[in-house]
């Protein structure tokens, strides 16, 4: 399979496309044919190694790999179609198209990635091109983790700053159907989107 890979930290000229071995599903596990992926800040982070929390560089490389990249193919968010199961897997099945987080593990910038069925993985809405699936679990996944915490209900009031980015446009439609009062912080230029 195809892959964008890198082996060593830098601009973006270290990424290059290559052949590489494709994954085979464990039991747990569903291979996932990509047809979109999105391109986040966390995955150019990763690419250069630079990270606006410099206290983040020494546990960061300790975990991620001290000269060169442990996971050489990056991507943690992901649109496509389960083409294959491992034996135990009960909650999908091949032709299901998906879309959904590869968390830590990476790999969406690759042709197939193999993910348990646990992780966050959801059936693709109908009315959602591969595109648009691949964008949601971003901002929508860290909206719905807040919200959560928050554990608003119905009637109260929220604030939301930053409520014209990714994370904040789902956080406004999550607090809504809870019911919450909502009131948004953004940039003027951004006035017409939020109204």
């Amino acid at each position: 399979m195809k892959a964008i890979t890198y082996a060593r930290y830098g601009p973006p000229d270290v990424l290059s496309v290559e052949t590489v071995e494709a994954p085979v599903p464990r039991a747990n596990e569903v291979r996932i044919r990509v047809r979109a992926t999105e391109v986040t800040k966390a995955d150019c982070e990763l690419r250069s190694f630079r990270f606006p929390v410099k206290w983040f560089w020494l546990p960061l490389r300790l975990a991620l790999g001290v000269t060169r990249p442990r996971r050489r193919i990056l991507g943690g968010y992901f649109a496509g179609v389960v083409e294959s199961c491992g034996a135990s897997v009960t909650c999908f099945k091949p032709g299901d198209e998906v879309y959904g987080s590869a968390g830590l593990r990476m790999g969406a910038y690759a042709e197939l990635v193999c993910l348990p069925e646990n992780a966050a993985i959801a059936p693709k809405p109908r009315s959602m091109s591969f595109v648009e699936a691949a964008a949601v679990p971003l901002g929508g996944l860290n909206a719905l983790h807040f919200m959560r915490r928050a554990a608003l209900r119905s009637g109260e009031n929220v604030l939301i700053n930053g409520a014209g980015g990714s994370i904040g446009l789902h956080a406004v439609q999550i607090a809504k159907s809870a019911g919450a009062v909502v009131t948004v912080v953004d940039g003027a230029h951004k006035r017409e989107l939020l109204r």
